[in-house]
């Protein structure tokens, strides 16, 4: 035991996690549309591949709500054959981007926008998810499915099968959300696992017509990308889906890291060590033809809960997982699918930024609409472009920030007219500079005094050049301009 010395806590932590682990793999790869076994080999990558590997010692590994929306678009778009190859060349991405050192970077990354996408991703999934509780076909794009719940409720109504379909779901989300108020050690067992195994009684005790999962068996789902799968690469559409996965995948990875950190006194994360260990494991996944990883915060957090110490508890639920999958695939056969939308639509819930909103709002209201831009772009458009508008927002708040000019004039009635400048002057404040500046009467003297200025960029230097050429009248001094 002294080499090992925190075995016991690692292995009853190894529990707990692979218990939260199993409804929420089976659910993301349910949710996303391809076989429920290819969320557990994900799983099982995440927790044997990069769970050995150095980076971060307690954060797990796995299948995401967060890439939900994504992978779903991907396969509609591409097919689960080509989902291969998109997850093993952003696997590389993301092992180049850590040798290349980039990981630390992504925590440059401004708050909103990735509240702002989880925020969009967590709509999306709870609309998404409804559908599939009540048994019904989701429309396509994001607008769709909120503007189609009012009809989709209605239709439900008036049809029992909906209607079974729709308690269970609800009857899941019920359970998970009272789960917390039961005595502890009915909280041994985590909420969303006793939550799929109630609703699964249910409908056999009751036999409801309730969809349940498809089971193809684990060496049925694993089909390694053929040469098929890698001529897409000669599509440039799939490529912005690849570059999505990867730079979305390593932001929630290193985010949750972020998070996780915050959780124990251990071993702190280093980035783009584990930047390379996400790489490591979506490569592994993309050869495999499974879902992407990310490193996933419910699971991490579980994990720092249940007491683990070292790496070994995220790798033995990987061993779990695969056991699990090798031995009792039929299991996943009786899991009613409106149980794992419920999930979804729960883990949905929490992605949403509710209490950190408000306090947004009145102390920075700028990032807070960068939260809610970012949000309804994604469930407006797509994901990648949703983040890319938060990006570019946040780039342009912080340029319009940096750039503060101060305009000082001091006029003492005689004598030349004096105009101090100081700050950042960039072409963003330009037209305000020019404003005052022509302001200033043309048949006095004057001198500018630029020396003050931190910034002085191409266009406003010769914008403020130009001006003191044509500014003086006739018979008066031309401008005197200091330069810094």
């Amino acid at each position: 035991m002294s080499k090992f010395p925190h075995l016991r806590q690692d292995f009853a932590a190894s529990i707990v996690v692979f218990l939260v682990a199993v409804p929420l793999c089976v659910g993301v790869a349910v949710a996303s549309g391809v076989p429920a076994e290819l969320g557990l080999v994900t799983g099982i990558v995440g927790g044997i591949v990069t769970g050995l590997m150095p980076g971060s010692s307690l954060q797990v590994s796995g299948p995401a709500a967060g890439l939900t929306v994504l992978v779903f678009e991907a396969v509609r778009e591409f097919g689960v054959s080509t989902l291969g190859v998109i997850v093993l060349i952003a696997g590389l991405l993301q092992l180049a981007m850590g040798f290349l050192k980039v990981g630390h970077w992504f925590r440059a990354i401004s708050v909103s926008v990735v509240e702002g996408m989880l925020c969009g991703i967590g709509l999306v999934i709870i609309a998404g998810q409804i559908y599939a509780a009540s048994g019904l076909k989701a429309p396509e794009t994001g607008i769709g499915k909120l503007v189609g719940l009012p009809g989709a409720f209605v239709d439900a109504l008036g049809n029992s099968e909906a209607l079974a379909s729709l308690a269970i779901g609800a009857g899941t989300i019920a359970v998970i959300v009272l789960w917390k108020k039961m005595p502890k050690k009915a909280q041994a067992v985590p909420g969303a696992l006793a939550a799929v195994m109630l609703a699964t009684v249910a409908t056999l005790a009751f036999s409801l017509p309730v969809a349940t999962v498809e089971v193809e068996g684990l060496l049925g789902v694993i089909q390694p990308p053929g040469s098929e799968a890698f001529g897409e690469l000669a599509n440039p559409a799939i490529w912005g889906t690849i570059i999505a996965f990867a730079l979305i995948a390593s932001a929630e990875s290193l985010f949750s890291a972020a998070a996780v950190d915050r959780l124990h006194d251990g071993p702190r994360t280093q980035y783009n060590k584990e930047m390379i260990a996400q790489g490591a494991g979506n490569t592994v996944c993309g050869l495999l033809g499974a879902l992407p990883m990310t490193a996933v915060i419910v699971r991490s957090s579980a994990n720092v809960n249940a007491g683990a110490k070292t790496k070994a508890s995220r790798v033995l639920h990987g061993v779990w997982l695969l056991l699990f999958a090798a031995a009792l695939p039929s299991a996943l056969a009786l899991i009613p699918i409106p149980a794992l939308a419920g999930i979804l639509v729960h883990a949905g819930w929490k992605l949403i930024p509710f209490r950190q909103i408000v306090p947004l709002w009145r102390a920075h209201r700028g990032e807070a609409l960068i939260l809610v831009v970012t949000a309804v772009a994604i469930v407006a458009v797509n994901m990648f472009e949703g983040v890319l508008i938060g990006l570019a927002l946040s780039v342009a708040k912080t340029a319009w920030e940096a750039s503060h000019v101060k305009l000082e004039v001091i006029d003492k009635g005689a004598g030349p007219i004096q105009a101090y400048l100081s700050g950042n002057a960039t072409f963003l404040r330009l037209p305000k500079i020019l404003d005052s500046l022509e302001a200033l009467p043309q048949d006095r003297p004057i001198e500018l005094d630029l020396s003050g200025l931190h910034h002085l960029d191409h266009a406003c230097r010769t914008a403020l050049e130009n001006w003191a050429d044509r500014h003086s009248a006739a018979d008066t001094e031309p401008v005197k301009v200091t330069t810094p």
